[in-house]
């Protein structure tokens, strides 16, 4: 096992990691940037270097800066959260060659999941069902016409080296086609520096399901259940759950093997989450992408299943083989996420930086979990993802665990800033969601006001 890890993050990821590296007992050493510098990840690490002024291509992207911080302070591993260098493969590869274990896939495995497109032929491959589309890059206007035709509208031109919401155009006739081609490619190029397109039909009233895998260096890959991502803002994640209402035990059985089959065939190592588009009219799935990284809504599998993915990221990587069989996965619980955003929803969703002034968090009871990073006095710096939060709650059923959630949310108090918390419990009252009818549209048909 290692002795001490490096933290390539910041925020309520890094404090995450850092606790579970405690929990284990090895040491870690968090990594800021100047205006992180009284940031609560610095403060729980044993060790805390500075690599670099606010903004993130300077620090927490500056990659040279942060080998040379686990050089400097012998860290033996890098753990990279999500976001920031957490899927590039580069990093990844410099990480190798400098004798420094990353906790994560091989680079290889990243480059190949990463490219939308190859992964999809990938998957084709291993008869994983995708939804209808080009079979890889598609680098002609008039042959993507044809297949839109083919498959029929709407559908869905994608950055290759897209990710989190970025780089997707919907097109639902001809005569949108060129241009939209021509605009994904031009953002493809500006976001990624990667100008290769893809095509898929678009799956009207979809549910956005995830499944999360474990594999282990040894061959052994296990699932441990779905997540439901359907409650999305603009293609950016809301509120997950799990499991999901939308899907039956047979289909739910399906689904995790077919991840476990996705991820063999990816030839995967460390956690991984394999995501789905869901139809509840036709009983159908089809594969999306992988995530070659911690999720942001890894709490909720954690909830349901009592494993601690993060130490599992850390076992594997440290060449353990995984100690828990498939057998050993029981879900009889149901858990909610609320992701708590410093921004105001009144003002089109826009960032709300500044001095908490005043700040109480839920707590009491069973089944409450918050992850955070903030404190009383703290200053939110502009320069970063908005997400302060997440609120995890779980029950027995769904119905308890959405009472828990609003319970806890009320007695979220944070002054000084705005936050989504009134929008979450505004989306926790609505009747279509309370009775799980919702898909990836739902948020942008019900709440036409934000």
């Amino acid at each position: 096992m290692f002795n001490k890890i490096l933290i390539a993050n910041r925020g309520e990821i890094a404090v995450r990691i850092i606790r579970a590296c405690h929990e284990m007992g090895i040491a870690a050493v968090a990594v800021f940037s100047e205006a992180d510098k009284d940031a609560l990840h610095v403060q729980l690490a044993d060790e805390a270097v500075c690599i670099g002024p606010a903004k993130s291509a300077d620090s927490y992207l500056n990659m040279q800066n942060i080998i040379s911080a686990a050089c400097l302070t012998d860290a033996q591993a890098i753990h990279p959260g999500f976001g920031f260098l957490s899927e590039n493969s580069v990093f990844a590869s410099m990480c190798r060659e400098c004798n420094i274990k990353f906790i994560g896939p091989d680079a290889e495995t990243i480059d190949l999941m990463g490219n939308k497109a190859n992964a999809r032929k990938l998957m084709i491959d291993a008869k994983v069902p995708v939804t209808p589309g080009s079979d890889g890059v598609l680098n002609d206007v008039e042959k993507g016409k044809k297949l839109a035709e083919e498959f029929g509208y709407p559908i869905m031109i994608k950055a290759s080296a897209g990710g989190g919401g970025k780089g997707i155009r919907i097109v639902r006739t001809p005569d949108e086609f060129e241009d939209s081609f021509v605009n994904a490619v031009n953002e493809a190029k500006a976001a990624f520096g990667d100008g290769s397109v893809y095509m898929e039909k678009m799956i009207e009233n979809a549910r956005h399901i995830e499944v999360q895998i474990l594999a282990d260096n040894f061959g052994n890959v296990i699932h441990l259940g779905e997540r439901d991502c359907s409650l999305q803002r603009r293609n950016q994640k809301v509120l997950e759950e799990s499991p999901s209402v939308a899907i039956n035990n047979e289909t739910r059985k399906i689904l995790g093997e077919t991840a476990v089959r996705a991820a063999i065939a990816a030839k995967y190592k460390s956690a991984g989450t394999i995501e789905f588009l869901y139809s509840s009219n036709e009983n159908k799935y089809y594969f999306m992408e992988m995530n070659t990284r911690i999720q942001v809504e890894h709490p909720v599998t954690e909830m349901v299943t009592g494993i601690d993915i993060v130490k599992e990221q850390i076992k594997i990587a440290a060449g353990e083989k995984l100690s828990i069989k498939q057998n050993d996965i029981s879900i009889n619980s149901h858990a909610i996420e609320c992701r708590i955003n410093a921004e105001d929803p009144d003002n089109n969703f826009a960032p709300s930086p500044g001095k908490i002034s005043y700040l109480f968090m839920p707590g009491g009871g069973n089944g409450l979990r918050v992850d955070s990073a903030v404190f009383a006095g703290y200053t939110i710096p502009p320069y970063y993802d908005s997400m302060i939060a997440k609120v995890i709650t779980q029950a027995s059923t769904r119905q308890e665990a959405i009472a828990k959630m609003k319970r806890a949310l009320s007695e979220f108090v944070i002054e000084g800033i705005k936050t989504n918390i009134d929008f979450h419990l505004e989306l926790l009252n609505n009747e279509k969601y309370i009775k799980g009818d919702f898909d990836t549209s739902f948020i942008g048909k019900e709440f036409g006001k934000y």
